[in-house]
């Protein structure tokens, strides 16, 4: 209920445009790897999708009773935001093992203007760790649509589009700041082609 009611507002509010879902497999685990703009991040780069997917918060959204149990239907889980969660670690980890998509946010706090910011030290150990796939995500017009500090969202066009793949066996291969420098660029160089209004290839 709750997926096909943000499905809805994401697609008629926000005017909501989705490119290259295809690179995500269906099935398996595999990592999504996205900037943050928003609150609404982690719904958005996971709503067209023809899959569950899990994703991190952070622990202070879940104190509001009705905020939070929405989100855990939505498979969102706990993480203390600024120090090193061992325990959230270990969770990603688990539903990764168990073959489910994962989302996370290496700036580990959403933007001040928009643009992407660096990501945080270790922010993804836990990728190579896990071993699995990784696709980086952009999410272009969320900083417009809900900016910081805002309670109200605004009826701006949001896009999300799935970069090309970290495999597996690369993932095994690299050391994690090749990964992370490749992730960022992958998403730097998308969001600019989605700033300036054109599709990604």
């Amino acid at each position: 209920m709750f997926r096909a009611t943000f499905a809805l507002i994401f697609y008629t509010f926000f005017r909501g445009r989705v490119y290259n879902k295809h690179r995500v497999p269906r099935t398996g685990a595999v990592l999504l790897v996205s900037n943050h703009q928003s609150h609404v991040d982690p719904v958005v780069t996971t709503l067209a999708l023809p899959r569950e997917c899990h994703y991190v918060a952070r622990d202070s959204l879940f104190t509001n009773p009705i905020f939070g149990r929405v989100i855990r239907h939505l498979n969102a889980f706990p993480i203390k935001r600024g120090t090193a969660d061992v325990g959230a670690l270990k969770e990603m980890l688990r539903r990764l093992r168990r073959g489910c998509a994962v989302t996370i946010f290496p700036e580990g706090t959403r933007s001040k203007d928009g643009e992407l910011g660096a990501f945080r030290p270790n922010s993804l150990a836990v990728a190579k760790k896990a071993g699995v796939m990784i696709v980086p995500v952009t999410v272009s017009g969320a900083y417009k649509a809900l900016p910081r500090g805002s309670i109200l969202p605004r009826p701006k066009q949001v896009r999300v589009a799935y970069c090309e793949p970290i495999t597996a066996e690369q993932v095994g291969e690299w050391d994690e700041p090749t990964i992370s420098a490749t992730i960022h660029t992958r998403i730097a160089e998308t969001l600019a082609i989605l700033n300036r209004g054109e599709a990604p290839a």
